[in-house]
């Protein structure tokens, strides 16, 4: 019972971590299309909020009951390979995070200082295919992660 509960409280974490994720980079590319500088703020706003919310909490739930279900199902975590690929993978997942947040908050700034009649849209395009870059890692990664996860390859 435990292991089950663990391993439903761990899915349920990486569906609102990649869930989120998946949205944020929905509502960025809706607010892009449209144009408006407002639409861009309220989105990447949003976007932020939302990770602060449900992204940088369920890093932690992800870990805590990934570790827990394994021991709880008496799985070596290190010998595992589907574990350990998953685990460095998450890593790499944080390490790109580390740029996507601060970017994100540039990106803010850019279309804040446009609606006050300063928009730079060089600076704008450029910082927006950084984001695009690091969160695609950062998308990627666990994605990959969640099949291994399923598939649980040798």
């Amino acid at each position: 019972m435990t292991y089950l509960l663990l391993k439903a409280l761990h899915i349920v974490s990486v569906t609102l971590f990649l869930g989120n994720i998946v949205t944020g980079v929905f509502w960025k590319a809706h607010a892009d299309r449209l144009g408006d500088l407002r639409a861009r703020a309220q989105a990447l706003d949003g976007i932020i909020k939302s990770d602060s919310i449900f992204t940088t909490p369920n890093v932690f739930v992800i870990i805590i009951t990934g570790i827990a279900t394994a021991l709880a199902g008496h799985i070596p975590i290190l010998s595992t390979p589907w574990i350990l690929w998953s685990i460095v993978l998450f890593g790499i997942s944080g390490f790109a995070f580390a740029f996507v947040a601060p970017t994100q908050k540039k990106l803010l700034a850019n279309v804040r200082a446009g609606i006050d009649g300063a928009w730079d849209q060089a600076g704008y395009d450029a910082l927006s295919k950084k984001w695009t870059v690091w969160g695609t890692v950062a998308t990627g990664a666990p994605l990959i992660a969640v099949f291994l996860m399923v598939f649980k390859p040798a």
